[in-house]
């Protein structure tokens, strides 16, 4: 069974994303279904049942605390311990599936902050040159 997101906890670190919703939940749910067995540390003889929890501590401990994952990590301990269920992960293999989650929220969030450029005043700060730079997919 799915972990579901309204099942954590509501402490605040702080600056944090917006709460993810149950439609990007499931999207999010949909993904590591398709794709878990890819991932490096999974175990044989675990399913995706085991590893659900810990990727829904990832993905919605991202939208809700952001930021580092090594700051928010005792709330999301705390997370895991609530929502495990019957999971059969070791506290390593949790932490894994649950930093693939976060990274995989954090990247999403980062590649379209990309898109918005700076602004002028900013990049002249951070001595970034002041032309935009294409990138060119190699022949």
């Amino acid at each position: 069974m799915a972990a579901h997101p309204e099942a954590f906890d509501d402490h605040d670190l702080g600056n944090h994303a917006p709460a993810i919703s149950q439609a990007d939940a499931g999207k999010e749910d949909a993904y590591w279904r398709r794709t878990f067995r890819r991932e490096g540390y999974v175990k044989p003889g675990l399913d995706y049942e085991d590893y659900a929890p810990a990727y829904c501590v990832g993905y919605t401990g991202y939208a809700q605390y952001g930021g580092d994952f090594e700051q928010a990590e005792n709330s999301l301990w705390a997370n895991w311990i609530r929502i495990k269920g019957d999971s059969r992960l070791s506290p390593d293999d949790a932490r894994q599936a649950m930093r693939a989650a976060w990274n995989r929220m954090g990247g999403q969030r980062q590649r379209f902050a990309i898109r918005k450029p700076l602004p002028a005043r900013l990049r002249r700060r951070l001595g970034m040159p002041s032309f935009r730079l294409s990138l060119v997919a190699p022949r």
